[in-house]
């Protein structure tokens, strides 16, 4: 059997792993943005020693390996009580991960927003929460939509990873095809054009979305 009519009889399973690949990278998105900003607005009003603290927090989850950390949740958290689903656990492994990189995105172009900005607001008798909402974020969206571009990608990279911990994924499907079918081949290329989309439409999502925000 040649790699497409592998590919073309294993579609379901593809379709599968797609749909669970763009689960992943959908609600993680959704979920560590949000908490990222608001991680920042919380220790930005933090005094200074919790400030330390929160900043040293992130800065030691980026120095972990994805893969380590998703053993760690998936196989250690077991022996504290916690057992997670496959996807649960790789859902958990990339919110936390990723919300630590999209908090240092916040922080470091955070130094980018003129001060006077917030000086204004503040004499206009903006609340702290008015002048992040009105304010601060606006400005950090628009700054950090590059970088949050990319981080994004990498959520989609870090997902593939999961497959170590039985996440049924793109990747997931490509091995079991490959493996139970002997086409080293076909399965992955279809993988990698897969992500490539994938890639391609947060870009393009991104790019969008900016534009329009900036607008």
């Amino acid at each position: 059997m040649n790699g497409l009519a592998i590919v073309w009889d294993a579609k379901d399973i593809f379709f599968s792993g797609a749909l669970t690949t763009l689960a992943l990278i959908g609600v993680c998105l959704a979920l560590s943005i949000p908490m990222a900003m608001l991680a920042y607005m919380f220790l930005s009003e933090s005094p200074t020693p919790l400030a330390k603290f929160g900043r040293l927090t992130a800065d030691s989850l980026r120095c972990v390996p994805f893969l380590l950390f998703a053993y760690l949740v998936y196989y250690g958290l077991p022996e504290l009580g916690l057992r997670l689903e496959p996807f649960a656990a790789g859902l958990f492994t990339l919110v936390f991960y990723n919300t630590a990189y999209f908090f240092e995105i916040f922080r470091t172009q955070a130094q980018a927003i003129p001060p006077e900005t917030r000086v204004a607001a503040e004499a206009f008798g903006f609340s702290r929460i008015k002048l992040y909402q009105r304010i601060v974020f606006p400005q950090l969206l628009s700054a950090a939509a590059p970088m949050l571009g990319n981080q994004a990608i990498m959520v989609m990279k870090d997902s593939a990873l999961l497959m170590i911990i039985t996440v049924e994924d793109i990747t997931f499907a490509a091995n079991f095809v490959s493996a139970n079918q002997f086409s080293p081949f076909a399965p992955f290329v279809l993988a990698m054009v897969l992500y490539w989309l994938f890639s391609l439409s947060i870009d393009l999502t991104v790019s969008r979305l900016n534009r329009n925000f900036t607008k």
